[in-house]
């Protein structure tokens, strides 16, 4: 799977994500049924396709758990962030972020 992201200010030069997306040996052969809902916007491996949507694969899971902890208490605020978070309990968080974090993906520089 090759997924290629238009450059935005703000992020890496000449850096863009490519190449194999593969599960870790350690992730778990499926997502977590509360990914569900992730997919929608974040993509089914957590490789976004709408400019404006963060990919979540690869994403350190202390890093991930955080951001969804404080779009649950509303310390973060995000509209639709908000609604998904809300109902997620710790246990869910953590299942989510190990999972996102655990899809390896490959970037390398432009040819």
């Amino acid at each position: 799977m090759t997924v290629a992201r238009p450059h935005r200010p703000g992020r890496a030069a000449g850096v863009f994500v490519a190449g194999a997306v593969w599960a870790a040996a350690a992730a778990a052969a499926e997502p977590p049924a509360a990914a569900r809902a992730c997919a929608v916007c974040h993509g089914p491996l957590g490789l976004a396709t709408a400019p404006e949507t963060p990919h979540l694969a690869g994403q350190p899971a202390n890093y991930l758990a955080a951001q969804l902890r404080a779009f649950r208490s509303g310390a973060r605020r995000h509209e639709v962030m908000a609604v998904i978070a809300r109902p997620l309990g710790d246990d869910d968080i953590q299942r989510l972020a190990d999972w996102y974090a655990s899809v390896r993906v490959e970037a390398s520089a432009p040819p």
